[in-house]
Protein backbone atom coordinates (compact mmCIF):
# COMPACT_ATOMS: atom_id res chain seq x y z
CA UNK A 1 0.00 0.00 0.00
CA UNK A 2 3.06 2.17 0.96
CA UNK A 3 3.92 1.77 -2.66
CA UNK A 4 1.11 1.74 -4.76
CA UNK A 5 1.19 5.33 -2.90
CA UNK A 6 4.60 6.12 -3.07
CA UNK A 7 4.63 5.68 -6.70
CA UNK A 8 1.24 7.86 -7.40
CA UNK A 9 2.72 11.02 -5.52
CA UNK A 10 5.81 10.57 -8.23
CA UNK A 11 3.47 10.19 -11.50
CA UNK A 12 1.47 13.42 -10.26
CA UNK A 13 5.00 15.12 -9.74
CA UNK A 14 6.10 14.81 -13.14
CA UNK A 15 2.68 15.05 -14.67
CA UNK A 16 2.74 18.38 -12.46
CA UNK A 17 6.35 19.50 -14.07
CA UNK A 18 4.49 19.53 -17.50
CA UNK A 19 1.38 21.04 -17.26
CA UNK A 20 3.53 23.76 -15.77
CA UNK A 21 5.99 23.74 -18.59
CA UNK A 22 3.59 24.20 -21.32
CA UNK A 23 1.60 26.85 -18.97
CA UNK A 24 4.53 28.67 -19.23
CA UNK A 25 5.78 28.45 -23.06
CA UNK A 26 2.03 28.65 -24.71
CA UNK A 27 0.70 31.83 -24.52
CA UNK A 28 -2.66 30.89 -25.30
CA UNK A 29 -2.72 27.86 -23.73
CA UNK A 30 -6.20 26.75 -22.30
CA UNK A 31 -6.71 25.64 -18.47
CA UNK A 32 -5.48 22.28 -18.12
CA UNK A 33 -8.04 19.62 -17.08
CA UNK A 34 -8.92 18.26 -13.19
CA UNK A 35 -6.89 15.68 -12.29
CA UNK A 36 -8.03 13.20 -9.97
CA UNK A 37 -5.78 10.56 -8.46
CA UNK A 38 -6.78 8.30 -5.66
CA UNK A 39 -4.48 7.86 -3.41
CA UNK A 40 -6.68 5.08 -0.76
CA UNK A 41 -8.81 7.62 1.36
CA UNK A 42 -7.25 10.86 -0.43
CA UNK A 43 -8.82 12.25 -3.46
CA UNK A 44 -6.49 15.23 -4.63
CA UNK A 45 -7.62 18.08 -7.47
CA UNK A 46 -5.83 20.40 -9.13
CA UNK A 47 -6.49 23.14 -11.40
CA UNK A 48 -3.82 24.44 -13.91
CA UNK A 49 -3.60 27.27 -15.24
CA UNK A 50 -1.28 28.93 -18.19
CA UNK A 51 0.01 32.14 -16.91
CA UNK A 52 3.20 34.39 -17.74
CA UNK A 53 3.63 35.37 -14.44
CA UNK A 54 4.15 31.83 -13.19
CA UNK A 55 7.07 31.05 -15.43
CA UNK A 56 9.93 32.54 -13.21
CA UNK A 57 8.53 30.40 -10.20
CA UNK A 58 9.33 27.21 -12.36
CA UNK A 59 12.86 26.33 -13.76
CA UNK A 60 13.08 26.02 -17.43
CA UNK A 61 16.15 24.53 -19.63
CA UNK A 62 16.54 26.58 -22.88
CA UNK A 63 17.76 23.95 -24.67
CA UNK A 64 14.03 21.82 -25.27
CA UNK A 65 12.92 25.61 -26.15
CA UNK A 66 12.10 25.26 -30.28
CA UNK A 67 12.71 29.12 -30.50
CA UNK A 68 15.58 29.49 -28.25
CA UNK A 69 18.87 30.13 -29.63
CA UNK A 70 22.38 29.78 -27.95
CA UNK A 71 25.31 31.75 -27.89
CA UNK A 72 27.37 30.02 -30.19
CA UNK A 73 24.24 30.25 -32.73
CA UNK A 74 24.19 34.39 -31.54
CA UNK A 75 27.68 34.61 -32.64
CA UNK A 76 27.59 32.52 -36.19
CA UNK A 77 24.48 34.43 -37.23
CA UNK A 78 25.78 38.07 -36.44
CA UNK A 79 23.16 38.19 -32.99
CA UNK A 80 19.65 37.94 -35.54
CA UNK A 81 18.43 34.63 -36.97
CA UNK A 82 15.99 34.53 -39.18
CA UNK A 83 13.14 32.30 -36.92
CA UNK A 84 13.62 35.41 -34.54
CA UNK A 85 12.85 38.15 -37.54
CA UNK A 86 9.88 35.52 -38.61
CA UNK A 87 8.52 35.71 -34.66
CA UNK A 88 8.72 39.61 -35.31
CA UNK A 89 6.78 39.92 -38.71
CA UNK A 90 4.17 37.73 -37.25
CA UNK A 91 3.67 40.05 -33.95
CA UNK A 92 3.59 43.05 -36.27
CA UNK A 93 0.26 41.37 -37.19
CA UNK A 94 0.25 43.22 -40.76
CA UNK A 95 -0.20 40.95 -44.21
CA UNK A 96 2.81 39.90 -46.08
CA UNK A 97 1.46 42.46 -49.26
CA UNK A 98 1.05 45.29 -46.77
CA UNK A 99 5.30 44.69 -45.81
CA UNK A 100 6.39 44.32 -49.23
CA UNK A 101 4.38 47.68 -50.39
CA UNK A 102 5.94 49.48 -47.17
CA UNK A 103 10.08 47.33 -47.97
CA UNK A 104 9.20 49.27 -51.93
CA UNK A 105 8.40 52.40 -50.42
CA UNK A 106 11.16 52.93 -48.44
CA UNK A 107 13.74 51.87 -51.23
CA UNK A 108 12.28 54.72 -53.52
CA UNK A 109 12.44 57.23 -50.74
CA UNK A 110 16.58 56.16 -50.35
CA UNK A 111 16.95 56.39 -54.19
CA UNK A 112 15.20 59.84 -54.56
CA UNK A 113 17.34 61.11 -51.66
CA UNK A 114 20.20 59.21 -53.87
CA UNK A 115 19.30 61.55 -56.46
CA UNK A 116 18.77 64.70 -54.82
CA UNK A 117 22.40 64.81 -53.43
CA UNK A 118 23.78 63.55 -56.45
CA UNK A 119 21.77 67.03 -58.39
CA UNK A 120 23.31 68.93 -55.70
CA UNK A 121 27.06 67.53 -55.67
CA UNK A 122 26.56 68.45 -59.66
CA UNK A 123 25.43 71.83 -58.89
CA UNK A 124 28.11 72.72 -57.16
CA UNK A 125 30.96 71.46 -59.02
CA UNK A 126 29.83 73.38 -61.93
CA UNK A 127 29.69 77.06 -59.46
CA UNK A 128 33.64 75.92 -59.05
CA UNK A 129 34.16 75.45 -62.11
CA UNK A 130 32.41 79.22 -62.87
CA UNK A 131 34.10 79.98 -60.56
CA UNK A 132 37.18 79.31 -61.22
CA UNK A 133 36.32 80.54 -64.62
CA UNK A 134 35.80 84.03 -63.39
CA UNK A 135 38.97 84.04 -61.17
CA UNK A 136 40.78 83.15 -64.02
CA UNK A 137 39.90 86.33 -65.95
CA UNK A 138 40.15 88.29 -63.31
CA UNK A 139 43.62 87.22 -62.91
CA UNK A 140 44.30 87.88 -66.16
CA UNK A 141 43.31 91.33 -66.08
CA UNK A 142 45.52 92.33 -63.42
CA UNK A 143 43.29 91.25 -60.39
CA UNK A 144 44.51 89.43 -57.55
CA UNK A 145 41.84 86.84 -55.98
CA UNK A 146 41.48 87.48 -52.00
CA UNK A 147 38.82 84.67 -51.57
CA UNK A 148 40.15 81.11 -51.55
CA UNK A 149 37.75 77.92 -50.87
CA UNK A 150 39.64 75.33 -48.49
CA UNK A 151 39.44 72.49 -51.18
CA UNK A 152 40.88 74.49 -54.03
CA UNK A 153 43.93 76.81 -52.31
CA UNK A 154 46.17 74.55 -53.28
CA UNK A 155 45.71 74.56 -57.05
CA UNK A 156 44.51 78.04 -57.60
CA UNK A 157 47.82 78.98 -56.02
CA UNK A 158 49.45 77.52 -58.72
CA UNK A 159 47.31 79.03 -61.34
CA UNK A 160 48.36 82.47 -59.91
CA UNK A 161 51.41 81.30 -59.99
CA UNK A 162 50.80 80.47 -64.01
CA UNK A 163 49.13 83.32 -64.75
CA UNK A 164 52.04 85.52 -62.92
CA UNK A 165 54.82 84.27 -65.09
CA UNK A 166 52.19 84.25 -68.25
CA UNK A 167 51.43 87.82 -68.11
CA UNK A 168 55.34 88.54 -67.31
CA UNK A 169 56.46 87.07 -69.97
CA UNK A 170 55.12 89.24 -72.69
CA UNK A 171 56.45 91.99 -70.75
CA UNK A 172 59.75 90.76 -71.06
CA UNK A 173 59.29 90.06 -74.86
CA UNK A 174 58.29 93.05 -74.94
CA UNK A 175 61.04 95.14 -76.88
CA UNK A 176 60.57 98.27 -78.97
CA UNK A 177 63.68 98.77 -80.40
CA UNK A 178 66.78 101.05 -80.07
CA UNK A 179 67.73 104.50 -80.95
CA UNK A 180 70.94 105.56 -81.98
CA UNK A 181 71.58 109.47 -81.91
CA UNK A 182 74.01 111.96 -81.13
CA UNK A 183 73.88 114.88 -78.99
CA UNK A 184 76.07 118.39 -79.55
CA UNK A 185 75.73 122.06 -77.74
CA UNK A 186 76.63 124.93 -80.15
CA UNK A 187 78.02 127.92 -77.48
CA UNK A 188 79.09 129.78 -80.23
CA UNK A 189 75.71 130.30 -81.74
CA UNK A 190 73.56 129.00 -78.75
CA UNK A 191 71.99 125.84 -80.65
CA UNK A 192 71.17 122.19 -79.61
CA UNK A 193 72.67 120.08 -82.83
CA UNK A 194 70.91 116.43 -82.82
CA UNK A 195 71.79 113.43 -85.00
CA UNK A 196 69.01 111.14 -85.73
CA UNK A 197 71.67 107.83 -86.78
CA UNK A 198 69.72 104.98 -87.26
CA UNK A 199 67.50 102.54 -85.16
CA UNK A 200 67.77 98.95 -84.56
CA UNK A 201 65.07 95.50 -83.74
CA UNK A 202 62.02 97.68 -84.59
CA UNK A 203 59.16 95.62 -84.33
CA UNK A 204 56.78 94.82 -87.50
CA UNK A 205 53.68 97.11 -87.19
CA UNK A 206 52.57 96.18 -91.01
CA UNK A 207 50.81 92.64 -92.05
CA UNK A 208 53.93 91.77 -93.96
CA UNK A 209 56.04 92.15 -91.36
CA UNK A 210 58.20 95.03 -91.96
CA UNK A 211 57.71 98.90 -91.16
CA UNK A 212 58.03 102.04 -92.57
CA UNK A 213 59.77 104.05 -89.66
CA UNK A 214 60.57 107.96 -89.28
CA UNK A 215 61.96 109.78 -86.24
CA UNK A 216 59.76 113.14 -84.59
CA UNK A 217 61.61 115.55 -82.39
CA UNK A 218 60.79 118.53 -80.86
CA UNK A 219 61.73 120.02 -77.34
CA UNK A 220 59.34 120.12 -74.63
CA UNK A 221 57.52 122.09 -72.80
CA UNK A 222 57.10 124.20 -75.42
CA UNK A 223 57.09 122.50 -79.10
CA UNK A 224 57.69 125.25 -81.20
CA UNK A 225 59.48 123.39 -83.16
CA UNK A 226 59.34 120.20 -84.90
CA UNK A 227 60.94 118.22 -86.74
CA UNK A 228 61.06 114.54 -88.98
CA UNK A 229 63.38 112.41 -90.86
CA UNK A 230 62.63 110.76 -93.96
CA UNK A 231 60.48 107.95 -94.24
CA UNK A 232 62.25 104.67 -95.01
CA UNK A 233 60.16 101.84 -96.39
CA UNK A 234 60.24 98.05 -95.54
CA UNK A 235 62.97 97.84 -93.08
CA UNK A 236 62.94 97.34 -89.20
CA UNK A 237 67.09 98.37 -89.95
CA UNK A 238 67.04 102.05 -90.78
CA UNK A 239 70.01 104.03 -91.40
CA UNK A 240 68.42 108.06 -91.00
CA UNK A 241 71.74 110.07 -90.57
CA UNK A 242 70.29 113.35 -90.63
CA UNK A 243 71.37 116.21 -88.17
CA UNK A 244 68.88 118.27 -86.86
CA UNK A 245 69.25 122.08 -85.31
CA UNK A 246 67.33 123.04 -81.90
CA UNK A 247 68.53 127.82 -81.40
CA UNK A 248 67.84 127.82 -77.60
CA UNK A 249 70.13 129.84 -75.26
CA UNK A 250 72.30 127.80 -72.81
CA UNK A 251 70.71 129.33 -69.96
CA UNK A 252 66.84 127.95 -70.78
CA UNK A 253 68.71 124.47 -71.98
CA UNK A 254 68.44 123.05 -68.15
CA UNK A 255 64.42 123.43 -68.15
CA UNK A 256 64.09 121.57 -71.20
CA UNK A 257 63.49 117.97 -72.19
CA UNK A 258 64.67 116.40 -76.14
CA UNK A 259 62.00 113.82 -77.14
CA UNK A 260 62.20 111.73 -80.28
CA UNK A 261 59.72 109.24 -81.11
CA UNK A 262 59.95 106.99 -83.62
CA UNK A 263 56.56 106.71 -86.01
CA UNK A 264 55.52 104.00 -88.70
CA UNK A 265 54.27 105.59 -90.96
CA UNK A 266 50.64 104.69 -93.38
CA UNK A 267 49.53 106.46 -96.00
CA UNK A 268 45.87 105.33 -95.65
CA UNK A 269 45.29 106.19 -92.24
CA UNK A 270 47.10 107.75 -88.60
CA UNK A 271 50.99 107.22 -87.97
CA UNK A 272 51.23 104.57 -85.39
CA UNK A 273 53.89 105.42 -82.80
CA UNK A 274 56.67 102.98 -82.32
CA UNK A 275 58.57 104.10 -79.35
CA UNK A 276 59.89 107.44 -77.93
CA UNK A 277 63.16 108.34 -75.90
CA UNK A 278 63.11 110.85 -73.57
CA UNK A 279 66.49 113.16 -72.36
CA UNK A 280 66.05 115.83 -69.58
CA UNK A 281 68.70 118.16 -70.67
CA UNK A 282 69.82 119.03 -67.16
CA UNK A 283 71.56 115.31 -66.99
CA UNK A 284 73.25 115.47 -70.14
CA UNK A 285 77.08 117.18 -69.64
CA UNK A 286 77.57 119.07 -72.91
CA UNK A 287 81.14 119.67 -72.07
CA UNK A 288 81.33 117.12 -74.81
CA UNK A 289 79.57 115.26 -77.87
CA UNK A 290 77.67 112.65 -76.22
CA UNK A 291 76.86 109.53 -79.08
CA UNK A 292 74.81 106.66 -77.93
CA UNK A 293 72.34 103.81 -78.31
CA UNK A 294 69.06 103.85 -76.03
CA UNK A 295 66.19 101.43 -75.88
CA UNK A 296 62.40 102.87 -76.69
CA UNK A 297 60.25 103.49 -74.15
CA UNK A 298 56.34 103.17 -74.65
CA UNK A 299 55.54 106.51 -76.80
CA UNK A 300 53.06 108.36 -74.79
CA UNK A 301 50.36 110.82 -76.68
CA UNK A 302 51.37 114.37 -77.65
CA UNK A 303 49.91 116.83 -75.01
CA UNK A 304 48.87 119.45 -77.85
CA UNK A 305 45.31 119.95 -78.79
CA UNK A 306 44.62 117.01 -81.66
CA UNK A 307 43.45 119.49 -84.42
CA UNK A 308 42.48 117.10 -86.88
CA UNK A 309 43.50 114.74 -90.14
CA UNK A 310 42.49 115.69 -93.66
CA UNK A 311 43.46 112.96 -96.55
CA UNK A 312 43.67 114.63 -99.89
CA UNK A 313 45.43 113.23 -103.64
CA UNK A 314 48.00 114.86 -105.65
CA UNK A 315 48.44 114.20 -109.37
CA UNK A 316 50.71 115.82 -111.69
CA UNK A 317 50.94 115.01 -115.41
CA UNK A 318 54.51 116.34 -117.01
CA UNK A 319 53.45 116.34 -120.66
CA UNK A 320 50.44 118.99 -119.81
CA UNK A 321 52.52 120.52 -116.95
CA UNK A 322 49.14 119.83 -114.48
CA UNK A 323 49.02 119.78 -110.79
CA UNK A 324 45.72 118.52 -109.51
CA UNK A 325 44.67 118.26 -105.96
CA UNK A 326 41.87 116.38 -104.96
CA UNK A 327 40.69 117.13 -101.37
CA UNK A 328 38.54 113.81 -100.32
CA UNK A 329 37.82 114.13 -96.37
CA UNK A 330 38.49 115.22 -93.52
CA UNK A 331 38.05 113.54 -89.78
CA UNK A 332 38.24 114.42 -85.98
CA UNK A 333 38.03 118.17 -86.48
CA UNK A 334 38.45 120.69 -83.83
CA UNK A 335 35.22 121.70 -82.24
CA UNK A 336 34.87 125.86 -83.08
CA UNK A 337 31.46 126.47 -82.51
CA UNK A 338 29.13 126.79 -79.37
CA UNK A 339 27.42 123.57 -79.98
CA UNK A 340 30.27 121.28 -80.18
CA UNK A 341 30.44 121.10 -83.95
CA UNK A 342 31.86 123.15 -86.82
CA UNK A 343 31.35 123.98 -90.19
CA UNK A 344 34.55 123.46 -92.17
CA UNK A 345 35.74 124.14 -95.67
CA UNK A 346 38.95 123.84 -97.30
CA UNK A 347 40.97 126.30 -98.75
CA UNK A 348 43.97 125.72 -101.32
CA UNK A 349 47.18 127.67 -101.77
CA UNK A 350 49.73 127.15 -104.90
CA UNK A 351 52.68 129.18 -103.50
CA UNK A 352 56.33 130.42 -104.95
CA UNK A 353 58.75 131.46 -102.86
CA UNK A 354 56.47 132.55 -99.89
CA UNK A 355 54.00 134.05 -102.05
CA UNK A 356 50.62 133.04 -102.94
CA UNK A 357 50.40 132.17 -106.86
CA UNK A 358 46.84 130.74 -106.75
CA UNK A 359 43.70 130.41 -104.71
CA UNK A 360 40.98 127.87 -104.79
CA UNK A 361 38.43 126.76 -101.74
CA UNK A 362 36.01 123.75 -101.13
CA UNK A 363 32.06 124.26 -100.67
CA UNK A 364 31.19 124.50 -96.65
CA UNK A 365 30.32 121.12 -94.80
CA UNK A 366 27.26 122.60 -92.06
CA UNK A 367 27.88 120.98 -88.57
CA UNK A 368 30.03 118.02 -88.88
CA UNK A 369 33.68 117.02 -87.59
CA UNK A 370 34.01 114.52 -89.95
CA UNK A 371 33.33 116.33 -93.69
CA UNK A 372 33.35 114.59 -96.83
CA UNK A 373 34.31 116.80 -100.05
CA UNK A 374 35.84 114.86 -102.80
CA UNK A 375 36.29 118.15 -105.21
CA UNK A 376 39.16 118.44 -107.40
CA UNK A 377 41.13 121.62 -108.13
CA UNK A 378 44.04 121.39 -110.97
CA UNK A 379 46.94 124.16 -111.24
CA UNK A 380 48.90 124.87 -114.55
CA UNK A 381 52.86 124.48 -113.46
CA UNK A 382 55.31 123.87 -115.61
CA UNK A 383 58.08 121.25 -115.11
CA UNK A 384 60.76 123.67 -114.24
CA UNK A 385 58.56 124.93 -111.31
CA UNK A 386 57.80 121.88 -109.82
CA UNK A 387 61.14 122.44 -107.68
CA UNK A 388 59.85 125.57 -106.53
CA UNK A 389 56.47 125.41 -105.88
CA UNK A 390 54.25 124.05 -102.72
CA UNK A 391 50.55 123.79 -102.10
CA UNK A 392 49.65 124.95 -98.65
CA UNK A 393 45.83 123.35 -97.69
CA UNK A 394 44.11 125.30 -94.84
CA UNK A 395 40.87 123.84 -93.03
CA UNK A 396 39.09 126.45 -91.62
CA UNK A 397 35.94 126.95 -89.59
CA UNK A 398 33.58 128.97 -91.69
CA UNK A 399 31.56 131.77 -89.25
CA UNK A 400 29.03 134.34 -90.95
CA UNK A 401 29.52 137.00 -88.63
CA UNK A 402 33.26 137.84 -88.42
CA UNK A 403 36.50 136.26 -89.51
CA UNK A 404 36.68 132.66 -90.04
CA UNK A 405 38.60 130.66 -88.24
CA UNK A 406 41.74 128.16 -89.42
CA UNK A 407 41.33 125.08 -87.72
CA UNK A 408 44.96 123.54 -88.78
CA UNK A 409 47.06 123.74 -91.92
CA UNK A 410 49.39 121.31 -93.76
CA UNK A 411 52.28 122.72 -96.19
CA UNK A 412 52.98 120.42 -99.10
CA UNK A 413 56.17 120.53 -101.52
CA UNK A 414 60.02 119.57 -101.97
CA UNK A 415 61.27 121.66 -99.77
CA UNK A 416 58.60 120.68 -96.62
CA UNK A 417 59.38 118.45 -94.45
CA UNK A 418 58.43 114.58 -93.36
CA UNK A 419 55.50 112.73 -94.25
CA UNK A 420 54.28 116.03 -96.53
CA UNK A 421 57.58 116.08 -98.28
CA UNK A 422 57.53 112.07 -99.07
CA UNK A 423 54.00 112.67 -100.32
CA UNK A 424 55.00 114.95 -102.88
CA UNK A 425 57.94 112.99 -103.55
CA UNK A 426 55.84 110.04 -104.53
CA UNK A 427 53.91 112.10 -106.59
CA UNK A 428 56.65 113.36 -108.79
CA UNK A 429 57.91 109.98 -108.70
CA UNK A 430 55.03 108.24 -110.10
CA UNK A 431 53.90 110.67 -112.96
CA UNK A 432 49.75 110.65 -114.21
CA UNK A 433 49.30 109.07 -110.94
CA UNK A 434 46.95 110.01 -108.41
CA UNK A 435 48.67 109.47 -104.44
CA UNK A 436 46.23 109.92 -102.16
CA UNK A 437 47.51 110.02 -98.21
CA UNK A 438 46.34 111.34 -94.67
CA UNK A 439 47.71 113.80 -93.24
CA UNK A 440 48.02 115.67 -89.61
CA UNK A 441 46.36 119.44 -89.30
CA UNK A 442 49.79 121.34 -87.97
CA UNK A 443 48.59 124.81 -85.84
CA UNK A 444 48.49 127.88 -88.67
CA UNK A 445 51.21 129.89 -86.84
CA UNK A 446 53.18 127.13 -87.27
CA UNK A 447 53.10 126.38 -90.69
CA UNK A 448 53.39 130.53 -91.92
CA UNK A 449 56.81 130.19 -89.33
CA UNK A 450 57.46 127.73 -91.84
CA UNK A 451 56.71 129.08 -94.83
CA UNK A 452 58.67 132.43 -94.19
CA UNK A 453 61.57 130.70 -93.23
CA UNK A 454 61.80 129.32 -96.82
CA UNK A 455 61.84 132.50 -98.83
Amino acid sequence: MTLAHDSHLWQFNVEQQRSTRDACFTPSASPAPHLHLNSGSTVTSLKMTGSRRAAPSTPSTPTHLPNATTPADQKHSGGHSPTKFMSELRSIHMPSWAVAALCIVSLCLVLSCGVCVWKKCLKKKDKDKEKDKKKGKEKSKGGVDTEMDGGYSEPRKDEHKDTELSDNEPKEDEKLGRLHFTLDFNFTDNTLVVGILQAAELPAMDVGGSSDPYVKLYLLPDKKKKFETKVHRKTLEPNFNETFTFKVPYTELGGKTLVMTVYDFDRFSKHDAIGAVKIPMSSVDFSQSLQEWRDLQKAEKEESERLGDICLSLRYVPTAGKLTVVILEAKNLKKMDVGGLSDPYVKIHLMQNGKRLKKKKTTIKKNTLNPYYNESFSFEVPCEQMEKVQVAVTVLDYDKIGKNDAIGKVLLGGNSTGTEQRHWLDMLANPRRPIAQWHSLQPEDEVNALISNKK
